[in-house]
């Protein structure tokens, strides 16, 4: 029994090994979460382009929003992570903020699933930190921008792009690419062209924050 066990541990092991490296050179053919916006919405909305095509403003956006930390980091922001555990145990926060890097929501988007049980974050601390040893930045950056969630049964910036301004993510503004960014919490309810004071807000945040992100 014992050898059975560590047979299907190795097994699991070197098939996700073949998913990292297989993952450095090609963006993933489907995920978990691409499968859910398509049963939940009917569609999958996306376009896989190289990073290079998305051009600086969106990429400077997500990354003001949701990491600013990415190229100094090895995968995990304690910082980021102990700010937010402060700031859930605050009973009268209406929100909960995640202290989760790009490289750990890269690491779920792609290879796991959505949903905070201890197996997924076990298996999230080991794609992320494989992600970081295998991958260089820019290839995690470009398969987090490819893969995200957007909107309902959007994924990923160049097709974001199309559906909500009609544009390709290179020609995007830096104030349209700051609305593109600030949706990423909670893509399936807010909605950039009928912003709450929130998100305005948010919005105003990120395009001060651009002026720091040095790509």
């Amino acid at each position: 029994m014992f050898k059975l066990i560590r047979r299907i541990f190795y097994f699991i092991i070197i098939f996700s090994l073949l998913g990292v490296l297989w993952g450095r050179f090609f963006n993933p053919i489907i995920t978990v979460t691409q499968i859910e916006g398509w049963m939940e919405y009917g569609k999958i909305n996306r376009q896989y382009i190289s990073l290079d095509e998305m051009g600086s403003n969106v990429q400077k956006a997500v990354i003001a929003s949701e990491d600013q930390n990415f190229f100094r980091h090895d995968g995990f922001d304690f910082k980021a992570i102990e700010r937010a555990i402060k700031h859930n145990q605050n009973e009268n926060k209406k929100t909960i903020q995640g202290g989760s890097t790009i490289s750990q929501q890269t690491a779920k988007n792609i290879f796991l699933w959505n949903g905070r049980s201890w197996l997924r974050k076990g298996l999230e601390v080991g794609y992320t930190f494989a992600i970081e040893k295998l991958w260089s930045k820019d290839i995690i950056l470009e398969r987090y921008l490819n893969s995200i969630e957007m909107g309902q049964g959007v994924f990923g910036v160049e097709a974001a792009a199309q559906y909500y301004f009609h544009k390709s993510s290179k020609d995007l503004s830096k104030s349209e690419a700051a609305w593109i960014a600030v949706v990423l919490p909670n893509p399936k309810k807010y909605d950039p062209k009928n912003p709450t004071a929130r998100l305005s807000r948010k919005h105003a945040w990120v395009m001060r924050q651009m002026r720091n992100v040095q790509l």
